[in-house]
């Protein structure tokens, strides 16, 4: 079975979706990389994190206008329920996501 590309991952997800586009050179990138676990993990598999590296991916980064990283985008069905650039506390960023679950 051949790999989904990350369009096609954000596109046909029926969980919600919460993506980390980030750069491995990125300081703020690697602060916010724990709290995205330690929020996902006490969410319990109700949101599924995928992360998008921008230098891999610039296409998809030029398709939903990142123009800079961090930023959370939070999807379900293709469709965009909630975004966010630069760095979030552990307790916003659950605050937000479980008005979704």
């Amino acid at each position: 079975m051949p790999k989904k590309s990350p369009k096609e991952i954000l596109q046909q997800s029926q969980e919600l979706l919460l993506v980390d586009f980030h750069a491995d050179w990125c300081g703020p990138c690697q602060t916010l990389a724990p709290i995205l676990d330690r929020v996902v993990a006490e969410l319990d598999g109700k949101v599924t994190l995928y992360k998008v590296n921008v230098d891999k991916h610039p296409q998809l980064s030029q398709q939903f206008a990142i123009r800079s990283i961090p930023h959370l985008m939070l999807f379900k069905k293709g469709k965009i329920l909630w975004r966010k650039g630069g760095l979030i506390t552990n307790a916003e960023l659950l605050k937000q996501l479980r008005a979704f679950v």
